[in-house]
């Protein structure tokens, strides 16, 4: 073989080699590893410090065109198509960046595999939320119609387990620790709330569905939640004070079940 020939091999192997570096590093970089301390309370109630949205329970959207926080019937819920599976039109601001924009469609694929909600990129729907990096993690509670924002601010927002808190308030899901039943099973600790936050904990005239407390929820918060004093509860789990909440990787079996049954998935 002349030297010509050998030199064109040489140089054909380093281009392969290098491609598959760069393959895999591209396919290295679709995955964002998140750090298992994040605490989703914190993150949020941080993030929306100073916010200029008027927030209810930290992080929930002050309804413009309803009376009261109520999403309990048909006209606050997506539709299904043809297929029986319901559509969520989505727009994602240009500002994330890829790793980000990753992250966000991979906390929507747990909805995909396990029950019938879609979220579809948008193209003429009138109604569809539009994601976007404002000052905060927010969302509207349940289709309020038209465009309507999930704020998912780059700086402490963008976690699978607060995107998927977000989707879930989108879909018309309150927080657990104030569903209608929550008295039997956590004890708020007023002492260690200030008067004007007392209202982040009011009790919601919720649906559960016939479905557990669950002190797992993506959508319950931590045990510090708007405390007054730095380390003190303000939600303690009953009988047992010892039981885990604030979960923060992703969302539960019973959060699934939920959406499931209040969809009327068949999955």
């Amino acid at each position: 073989m002349n030297t010509t020939a050998s030199f064109s091999i040489l140089l054909l192997l380093c281009g392969v080699s290098q491609a598959l570096f760069l393959k895999e590093q591209n396919f290295d970089d679709m995955f964002v590893t998140e750090p298992e301390d994040v605490d989703i309370t914190k993150n949020i109630l941080d993030s929306n410090n100073g916010s200029t949205e008027l927030l209810i329970e930290g992080d929930l959207v002050f309804p413009k065109t309803r009376n009261a926080l109520f999403c309990f019937n048909n006209n606050c819920l997506w539709k299904k198509n043809t297929k029986n599976l319901v559509e969520v039109p989505y727009t994602v601001s240009r500002e994330f960046t890829s790793k980000e924009r990753t992250t966000i469609e991979n906390a929507m694929m747990t909805f995909h595999s396990k029950t019938c909600i879609r979220f579809v990129p948008r193209s003429s729907q009138i109604d569809y939320i539009s994601i976007e990096n404002e000052d905060g993690c927010y969302s509207s509670l349940g289709r309020t119609g038209g465009q309507q924002v999930v704020s998912l601010n780059r700086n402490g927002c963008v976690y699978r387990g607060i995107v998927q808190h977000e989707f879930n308030h989108a879909l018309g899901f309150y927080h657990e620790q104030t569903r209608s039943d929550r008295d039997q099973y956590v004890k708020i600790n007023w002492e260690f709330i200030s008067p004007d936050m007392a209202y982040n904990f009011q009790k919601q005239n919720t649906n559960n569905q016939n479905t557990a407390y669950d002190y797992g929820s993506i959508m319950h918060y931590g045990r510090t939640a708007f405390t007054n004093q730095d380390g003190m509860e303000t939600i303690t789990p009953i009988p047992n004070k010892s039981v885990q909440i604030g979960q923060r990787q992703e969302m539960s079996n019973i959060d699934i079940l939920r959406i499931n049954k209040l969809y009327g998935c068949s999955i």
